[in-house]
């Protein structure tokens, strides 16, 4: 059995392609769209989704997310979070 990939600092995250993120107002939140359905994401899983571009790296990602919530040490929620919808196919990473 082949361990588990993890999404490392050095990766750049994209979303996989059956996926489609978008704010979705009569949810009052951002979701992720596929073609069985929509996942409602919590409002800091969206504000780290909206970040994964394919092009700005994790490293990029967390100093963004930290600057814009000044005080807050994101950096192992992000990673986390980032290894869940990684392991849920949301998205892959990319060195």
């Amino acid at each position: 059995m082949l361990p588990e990939m993890k999404i490392g600092l050095d990766d750049v995250p994209e979303i996989c392609r059956h996926f489609r993120l978008q704010f979705e107002p009569a949810q009052s939140a951002w979701v992720l769209l596929y073609p069985e359905g929509m996942v409602k994401l919590s409002a800091s899983a969206g504000e780290i989704m909206k970040r994964i571009d394919g092009g700005t790296g994790v490293e990029r990602l967390i100093h963004d997310l930290e600057t814009t919530f000044p005080g807050a040490e994101l950096r192992q929620d992000v990673l986390e979070f980032l290894d869940a919808a990684h392991q849920r196919g949301w998205i892959r990473g990319r060195r």
